[in-house]
């Protein structure tokens, strides 16, 4: 018969082998998807895709330059309302969470984490949309922001609480007011995991198309302004990917393709990030 040992180093075995088959079952459809979105849009990709308006329907070729600067300006709309927010908010919680307000706003931020963005868009739409009478970028920028909270925050929270509590005891003890101890010291010791929070968080609200559309609504010209619609990648790739026109499904591949690449860039920065911070850590 089959020792206990044997037996226990088989079933150690097969069990590593079935995590690791999970585990490659759980990233074929994300590879997949990459590969199909890559073989069908870096063809379409130029230069003139990046520096080009997009063109009147018949005419081929056009970009999507205005839709890849009205990104950005959401991207930095939603930062100036999510990060502030996010990452006092995990402050308050590593300090002061054992306290009841903690466990209210840990409950309302998890509960915010698994609103469906669409929601977010439609709360945007009643409170900044219908009373302006108007689309705007700064409603869409605010939509994302909201998004970007959860992530930010929780981020925060568990990167302070990896600061051992001795360096803020330290600090104390030479006479440093708590607010120089927080800024000077274990902010700066969690940054780069707090860093990590911000660029996944940027990650997730970059691709989110159904909040802008009911904020920001998007835009065929250039536009800037803050006042009114503006165009994004997500919308603009919706926009032409739904039309009848072979041109426009080319430049939806395109814009697909530069946006899932930004995504894995933000993530594979964020791990960079992440993995510095735990090998500190661990020193």
């Amino acid at each position: 018969m089959m020792g206990r040992d044997t037996l226990r180093k088989w079933v150690n075995r097969w069990m590593l082998a079935l995590t690791f088959a999970s585990a490659l079952i759980a990233m074929v459809p994300l590879f997949l998807i990459f590969f199909h979105i890559l073989s069908h849009g870096i063809g379409a990709i130029n230069l003139d895709f990046f520096t080009e308006m997009p063109k009147p329907v018949g005419e081929t070729g056009g970009g999507f330059a205005n839709a890849i600067a009205g990104s950005l300006v959401l991207l930095a709309l939603a930062c100036s309302v999510g990060l502030p927010i996010g990452i006092f908010g995990g402050i308050y919680l590593a300090e002061y969470g054992g306290r009841k307000t903690g466990e209210v706003v840990r409950f309302f931020s998890d509960l915010l984490n698994g609103t469906p963005s669409i929601v977010v868009g439609m709360f945007c739409y009643a409170i900044l949309v219908k009373p302006m009478k108007h689309f705007s970028a700064a409603a869409g920028g605010a939509a994302l922001g909201i998004i970007m909270i959860p992530t930010v925050l929780s981020t925060t929270e568990t990167m302070l609480k990896m600061v051992p509590r001795s360096l803020r005891e330290g600090a104390l003890a030479l006479g440093l007011p708590y607010w120089k101890t927080m800024s000077s010291i274990v902010l700066k010791s969690a940054r780069a995991g707090i860093l990590t929070g911000v660029l996944l968080a940027i990650a997730r609200v970059a691709g989110e198309t159904a909040p802008l559309l009911f904020t920001a609504l998007g835009n065929q010209f250039w536009s800037l302004s803050l006042k009114e619609p503006i165009a994004a990648l997500p919308l603009q790739i919706f926009t032409f990917a739904i039309s009848p026109y072979e041109d426009w499904h080319n430049q939806a591949w395109a814009g697909a393709t530069v946006l899932i690449l930004m995504v894995l860039c933000l993530n594979v920065v964020s791990r960079f990030f992440m993995k510095n911070k735990l090998a500190r850590g661990r020193s």
